[in-house]
């Protein structure tokens, strides 16, 4: 798909086709979504889609998942005029951190980190990352935000998985992903 060319309908998801499937082999995901954010109007109408179902809610900062989720949440977080939260991963922080254990999509054990001083008990946070496959790597981002007496405010990317990890994650936060129904299953089999 042609990086200036808009649809003359624009659906929920039409931008899905800009990703570009993995050609590098099991360690890296299925899809790449870097072409999406590429693309002016398939990135804002993206962003656009992730936070229609948090219209009114009390969001107070967001926080955005390394690497790709820096992309969306920064976006998001442009959008809704709060500020972002970097949730790293484990040593490229140089302040103080609390730190959670979790496995990626890949079955690779890995460390996160959030700096202390960013979140304060109560606060609202919209966490975004570009996928929830299994849901470990956005379920440690939860454990750290609660860990330090933030709120989820709600979870967003551009696909859900209904995976284990997914439905989890579904089950017990307000939670906005941009893949119709009708693809969902084929997004859920990596097709």
């Amino acid at each position: 798909m042609d990086l200036c060319h808009v649809p003359a309908t624009r659906e929920k998801g039409w931008y899905l086709a800009l990703m570009a499937p993995n050609v590098k082999g099991p360690n890296y995901a299925w899809l790449d979504p870097s072409r999406l954010y590429c693309h002016p109007q398939g990135l804002q109408d993206c962003v656009a889609d992730l936070l229609q179902p948090f219209q009114g809610d009390a969001i107070d900062m967001v926080a955005g998942i390394d690497a790709m989720g820096f992309i969306l949440g920064a976006a998001a977080a442009a959008t809704l005029q709060k500020g972002f939260l970097a949730i790293r991963k484990a040593g490229h922080l140089c302040v103080q951190t609390v730190a959670q254990p979790y496995s990626d999509y890949s079955g690779r054990e890995k460390v996160m980190e959030v700096r202390t001083d960013a979140i304060s008990p109560g606060l609202r946070i919209l966490l975004v990352d570009q996928w929830v496959e299994t849901g470990g790597t956005m379920r440690a981002a939860i454990e750290l935000v609660e860990q330090l007496g933030g709120v989820v405010a709600g979870v967003a990317a551009i696909c859900m998985e209904n995976s284990e990890g997914g439905k989890w994650i579904q089950e017990r936060y307000k939670c906005s992903h941009c893949v119709p129904p009708r693809l969902q299953p084929r997004f859920d089999q990596h097709q």
